[in-house]
């Protein structure tokens, strides 16, 4: 028998047996009975009421054995029972009450019933134990919420401990603390030194970010013990301690005066070790606290000896290069002149017992390998003492510093930084710090290419900037050399106040010519479209280098149009030049939109490997700019971008390492958590932003990396990545760069260029440049292509219907989605069939074929 069937067969058995009960009051109130249970002269005066319920069953947790009450009140209502997992709740479990509203006259009932811990542990459903209840009327039923039973627990270990840390002074503290599991969730507090943190009253201190403990600038005050607390209606747990050692490193005074020179020719000065002295375990200051030198330029006699003569006899060995042993502090060290590098080499040197020397040396003791200036090696005086500041390759004779010349790329692409992103060891437990830093050259991606009366197209492969010529643009017989660039790394535009640039810098040209019709000039952009909080403004360079506004995007004005796309602007302009667009932030709700991509690669170290992370503008061109310097540094992304929406709230930004499995890699100290303040981001003038974490393998053996990157905006939007990557370059997966390759499209001429066929394009034109009786036609054209903005400009165009059409090619030179156009014109009422669906011998232009073929 169906279960279903039998329920509802239930239902009407308990409704009907309720409904004869309630006649059967009736007649003994019409008996003149007083002590019935009969219903009020004014219930039957609100036939076809529904119940109302005025009190519903809450979510409920059991703790311990203690069972709840759930309650449920209803007006008007015969009667109310619950119903607990499908199944109704026996009559004898509920306790029911009645009164009587004053207002409306109705019975108001009300029903209790308890819920024990067995029935919930003895429940196996797919879902947590519910109950709900039915209240009846003359019309017919009302059900309240689900209310869910569930039975609540706090285990006792923490899935995370706080870790004690040392840290230096100013340096970043993060605590990480994993709350035991718990229904209801746990609630997490902190403390130090046994009293609560309150990080409303120390602006230094956050615990809001899933429950860890961060104090951005490390003082000695926060040195102490601090403990996780967990806490939540059944229990509290309390974490292992953690301790904090805030130290403070030496910093040396500044030398002394050098004494007066002594009998024994030497002069000496000290310094102490107090500016600061160190504190808290903080390391001792390196170098030595005494220092003396001759003082005599060489000339000082000892003893009737010659300093560098007798006292310190010379001998040549083998290689040609004079040895004299001096003693010091530390002992002997031996010390090579090589003669054949000097070019009056028959000029004896001069050797002295102080640090300073004559001529380039041969050095075998590291500890005087620092660096030496170039001009030394060639310097024929050996009455001139030169400062050994050398490594080995100048006791070779390599007269120039080396240095990391990267080979330029043929191609559309230059590549001109090779900064790397090496690690920092200053002392063993000294923190490794590497900041969210632009990169700071400056460069610049160009395209050129011939074009004439046919017109084409323009694109930098890659980066969302393209420029299209219209058929007519260029006189004819007349062929000009056009040219489209980017200005990488930080742009000459300087926004003022909150402005912020939006895309690249584009420049177009050459500027000493004009077109006899508008080109469109695409440019991206990483806002997200709002007329409420963004005023888009589009500047252009003037040849002095200074920049002028040349319109407002919402503005009306027949100069030049703007059409804003959600990731791109397509601009009609007359005149070539620099253009840049720019956003006024109107409201705090403004959003930047920013991608968040992960490169990793090897360091020099075998153990060590890198990971960058990368916020930049939501644009092809920024995201290019990344992955052509991560090509030179050796790096592979190793997730695929997202997007994270950035607030125009003065909010910061917060870039963290998560889940490093434990046993096989471990972070460098004090760099899991990092922020960057909110100018740094929004203020960024188109430079990426990126931020390096330096991970170490326990053993070699260890070939698979999985974590986890969490960039969030303090009080906004959060983006996780998760990396699952192996650190071996012929087991990683490829993580496709670009969603558009057309890399061998850089240039276009002629009718390939385009996605409609000229034959057609004459057509159209011809058909909606035409008044009719109901207006313009080309306005209906421009507003089935979503052009409802600044018409006046398109009716000062010699064919308005050309330029639209224009801004339809620029706008879908990717797709090419004619079946869209040729929807647009039936709708419109002027063709009668699909542009798409013209056969080949209907063209003039025999390329059509070739461009619908290629997706163009």
């Amino acid at each position: 028998m169906d279960c279903r069937w039998f329920k509802d067969q239930q239902e009407l058995l308990v409704l009907d047996t309720w409904k004869r009960q309630w006649e059967a009051g009736t007649e003994k109130a019409k008996s003149g009975n007083d002590n019935s249970e009969a219903l009020p002269e004014s219930i039957p005066s609100a036939p076809g009421t529904l119940p109302h319920f005025m009190e519903e069953p809450d979510d409920a947790y059991i703790i311990k054995s203690n069972p709840i009450v759930l309650r449920c009140k209803a007006m008007p209502a015969m009667q109310i029972f619950f119903k607990c997992n499908g199944e109704w709740v026996h009559q004898n479990e509920h306790v029911s009450e009645e009164s009587m509203d004053e207002a409306t006259g109705l019975k108001v009932r009300e029903v209790f019933i308890n819920v024990t811990r067995q029935q919930v542990e003895d429940f196996h459903g797919p879902e947590d134990y519910w109950c709900q209840c039915v209240a009846w009327s003359h019309l017919g039923t009302s059900k309240s919420r689900k209310a869910a039973v569930r039975i609540a627990y706090l285990r006792k270990n923490f899935e995370q401990d706080p870790q004690g840390k040392e840290v230096p002074i100013e340096g970043m503290i993060v605590l990480h603390c994993r709350p035991p599991e718990g229904v209801p969730a746990a609630e997490v507090e902190w403390l130090k030194n046994e009293e609560p943190i309150d990080s409303n009253l120390d602006e230094n201190i956050d615990t809001r970010a899933d429950h860890n403990l961060i104090i951005r600038q490390a003082r000695l005050s926060d040195s102490g013990n601090y403990t996780c607390m967990a806490a939540n209606i059944v229990a509290r747990r309390r974490s292992l301690s953690a301790t904090v050692v805030v130290y403070v490193d030496g910093n040396w005074e500044v030398w002394s005066e050098w004494s007066v020179c002594s009998p024994e020719c030497e002069h000496l000065r000290v310094r102490e070790c107090i500016a600061p002295p160190p504190r808290n375990g903080g390391k001792d200051c390196e170098g030595l606290s005494q220092e003396s030198e001759n003082c005599t330029e060489g000339l000082c006699i000892q003893g009737g000896y010659s300093v560098g003569s007798a006292s310190h006899p010379c001998q040549q060995n083998s290689s040609g290069c004079n040895v004299t042993t001096k003693k010091q502090d530390y002992g002997f060290k031996e010390l090579r002149l090589c003669n054949s590098l000097l070019l009056n080499s028959s000029m004896q040197p001069d050797l002295t017992v102080s640090r300073t020397y004559s001529g380039p040396i041969c050095l075998q003791d590291p500890m005087d390998k620092e660096l030496m200036t170039e001009s030394s090696l060639f310097n024929p005086l050996s009455d001139i003492k030169v400062k050994v500041q050398s490594s080995f390759m100048v006791s070779l004779g390599v007269t120039e510093r080396a240095e990391y010349h990267s080979k330029a790329h043929s191609g559309t692409f230059p590549h001109g930084n090779t900064r790397g992103f090496g690690t920092i060891h200053a002392r063993n437990k000294a923190t490794y710090i590497q900041n969210l830093s632009p990169i700071s050259a400056k460069s610049e991606l160009k395209t050129a290419a011939v074009f004439g009366h046919l017109g084409g197209r323009l694109v930098i492969p890659n980066t969302g900037v393209s420029l299209l010529i219209p058929h007519g643009a260029i006189p004819e017989e007349s062929s000009w050399e056009i040219y489209l660039a980017i200005t990488q790394r930080e742009s000459s535009l300087q926004p003022d106040g909150p402005d912020v640039l939006l895309g690249p810098e584009v420049s177009c040209g050459p500027s000493d010519v004009s077109v006899s019709t508008p080109f469109a000039l695409t440019i991206p952009h990483c806002a997200e479209l709002n007329s409420e909080h963004w005023n888009i403004h589009l500047k252009k360079k003037t040849q002095q280098g200074k920049w002028e506004e040349v319109m407002s995007v919402e503005e009306e004005t027949t100069s030049c149009y703007c059409l804003l796309d959600p990731y791109a602007c397509h601009i009609l302009l007359n005149s070539f030049g620099t253009y840049a667009l720019i956003g006024e932030p109107i409201s705090d709700c403004a959003v930047r939109q920013l991608k968040v991509a992960v490169f990793g690669c090897m360091s020099c170290n075998s153990l060590d490997y890198n990971l960058r992370v990368y916020c930049m503008d939501n644009t092809p061109c920024a995201f290019q700019e990344v992955v052509s310097d991560e090509k030179l540094q050796g790096g592979q992304l190793l997730e695929e971008p997202k997007l994270l929406h950035f607030r125009g709230n003065t909010f910061s930004l917060q870039i963290s390492v998560l889940d490093i499995p434990p046993f096989l890699w471990r972070i460098k100290p004090f760099t899991a958590c990092q922020e960057v303040p909110f100018s740094r981001v929004w203020c960024s003038n188109q430079a990426p932003l990126h931020c390096a974490f330096s991970l170490e393998r326990y053993t070699p053996a260890t070939t698979q990396l999985s974590c986890k990157i969490c960039v969030r905006q303090v009080k906004g939007h959060e983006q996780i990545l998760q990396i699952q990557t192996s650190i071996l370059e012929n087991e990683r997966e490829t993580i496709t760069f670009f969603a558009h390759d057309d890399t061998n499209f850089a240039a276009q001429m002629g009718p390939k260029a385009f996605k409609i066929p000229y034959s057609i394009r004459q057509r159209i034109c011809a058909t909606f440049d035409t008044p009719s009786a109901k207006g313009k036609d080309w306005q209906m054209l421009a507003q089935k292509n979503s052009i409802n903005r600044n018409l006046s400009y398109f009716a000062t165009q010699s064919s308005p219907s050309a330029v639209i059409l224009d801004l339809w090619e620029a706008r879908h030179q990717h797709d090419g989605d004619l079946d869209s156009l040729a929807c647009a014109l039936e709708e419109i009422g002027r063709t009668h069939s699909k542009i798409s669906n013209i056969t080949e011998t209907e063209m003039e232009e025999a390329d059509f074929s070739y461009s619908r073929q290629n997706g163009l």
